[in-house]
């Protein structure tokens, strides 16, 4: 009997396990992905990405050593690598799902001086020439595919930039236009702008600055001149990385703001800049896209997200790489939270220092500065699913956008944005009521509105006929029987009248 009872616990236990083990294999642990969900609380979920290879030194089959590498930038199957301690731009190619160097980047032919020093980030044209933030050079530089000089962007020559201070170009982005958006340290205006001939036309999207009326009255009343004079002017700070999207919008990441800001969307460390710096950033969910939403205050390494850097797909969806606890952040183009995943640490797949992210296809690379590593992650089954119904519904393909998110809800069923893109997709199709049901399962309170007020409407128009017949009813039919009544009293008033004659 015992020995009975034991191998029904030991069943017990491989079928309870079972499950657990499958999902392993797949690669589907709940314990690595999450979201958040109505109410703000912590849903683990399946992995939406799993690790495919991390491409170090050794395996680019270099002879030195990446040296605190900056910046990632893809252009089609290749991947440009800002190795900016040995002040070169390695360039890579993925073919058949292998990555290979091609060439290394260290000078550009008819250039003064040829050599970069520290280049911190690379972009290209429409036409394929490059561009070359060279920090410590004081410039932007421009050559052609063949690496010939073409043109430098120097710090502007004009009475809104203060000639007091040097032109570090950090980061930079070019539009299909040729146009040059740059970011650079100490400027805290917005992003220079260079024209295609090279010449400097302002800033954009200056970061807005809140100043309290406290900070006003104690800086105009309680310092004295010489101290008003040491202190910091009330002035914005600048961004911390941008990345320009295909339909030429600028996607730009702040990590200076006040922590009580970021719940109240004050913050804004996300932002989606138009062509004269307005951000418009759709931010439809419960929360606003800040990563993270709880940390303790005032912590490093336990803080709110610090995004050190963005990538946007085709489809608008965004990822932002948070430098606090090396985790990437999914948003679709409502600005809701796909999927959050990753941590800091020397294993697979985590992050000792982050600080760049790029895309090819829905392939994430993601570069670690100090372990001087890319890490390429590929989307699993369930991610691939949650792409395939967004693109499905974006091409106008409701029916099958609705069968895709059921697919979705078979390996999360706590997935409110399933529940959501259901709804939405039955909304396209006029199936309000439905659509109301699986609104009210995500606690979407402002598309169960609309659903409702569409459906209200249906119901008015399809009802119309009868409507108009019972209401005409109940108005003429009383007066029928008024008229009626009043001519029969008319009558037997007239038969009365004649009788006592």
């Amino acid at each position: 009997m015992k020995t009975i009872i034991r191998l029904l616990v030991v069943l017990a236990l491989a079928l309870a396990l079972c499950p657990a083990a499958l999902a392993a294999e797949d690669g589907y642990s709940t314990s690595y992905t999450y979201n958040y969900d109505y109410w703000g609380d912590i849903r683990e979920s399946p992995d939406a990405y799993r690790v495919d290879q991390v491409l170090y030194s050794t395996s680019l089959g270099l002879e030195t050593p990446m040296n605190k590498p900056q910046s990632l930038f893809v252009s089609g199957d290749d991947l440009y690598i800002c190795d900016t301690g040995n002040n070169r731009i390695l360039q890579v190619r993925r073919e058949n799902g292998e990555f290979s160097l091609t060439r290394i980047i260290d000078k550009v032919a008819g250039a003064q001086p040829e050599t970069f020093n520290s280049p911190s980030d690379i972009g290209m044209d429409a036409e394929g020439n490059l561009y070359v933030a060279d920090t410590n050079n004081n410039r932007v530089v421009k050559m052609d595919a063949q690496l010939n000089f073409m043109r430098e962007y120097l710090k502007p020559d004009d009475t809104t930039f203060d000639q007091n201070l040097s032109f570090l170009p950090k980061r930079l982005v070019v539009d299909t236009s040729g146009r040059v958006f740059v970011l650079a340290t100490n400027v805290n205006k917005g992003l220079v702008k260079f024209e295609t001939d090279g010449s400097f036309t302002g800033f954009i999207g200056a970061n807005p600055v809140t100043i309290t009326m406290w900070d006003y009255v104690w800086k105009s009343f309680f310092t004295t001149k010489a101290q008003r004079s040491q202190q910091a002017s009330f002035v914005p700070t600048e961004y911390e990385n941008i990345y320009i999207d295909s339909e030429g919008f600028i996607y730009a990441t702040n990590v200076n703001f006040e922590e009580y800001d970021l719940l109240y969307d004050n913050a804004k460390p996300i932002r989606r800049l138009n062509s004269i710096g307005n951000d418009i950033l759709v931010k439809n969910d419960h929360y606003p896209p800040i990563g993270e939403l709880y940390w303790v205050e005032e912590s490093t390494d336990k803080g709110p997200s610090k995004f050190k850097d963005i990538t946007v797909f085709d489809n608008d969806i965004y990822v932002a790489f948070d430098r606090t606890r090396g985790r990437l952040f999914g948003y679709d183009p409502q600005g809701i939270m796909l999927w959050a995943f990753g941590t800091k640490d020397n294993s697979e797949g985590s992050f000792l220092s982050p600080i760049s992210l790029e895309h090819m296809g829905t392939d994430l690379l993601a570069l670690d500065e100090n372990g001087c590593s890319i890490t390429v992650f590929t989307p699993t089954e369930y991610g691939s699913l949650i792409y395939k119904a967004s693109d499905e519904y974006l091409t106008g393909k409701y029916d099958e956008s609705a069968d895709t998110w059921r697919e979705v809800l078979k390996f999360n069923a706590n997935y409110n944005l399933a529940y959501i893109g259901i709804g939405r997709s039955l909304m396209r199709q006029e199936n309000y009521e439905e659509a109301m049901e699986y609104f009210k399962m995500a606690f979407d309170r402002e598309n169960y509105g609309r659903a409702y007020r569409y459906y209200r409407k249906q119901l008015v128009e399809r009802n119309i006929v009868p409507l108009v017949i019972v209401v005409a009813a109940l108005l003429i039919v009383p007066l029928i029987i008024g008229r009626i009544k009043a001519m029969r009293q008319e009558v037997e008033a007239y038969e009365r009248k004649k009788h006592r004659k």
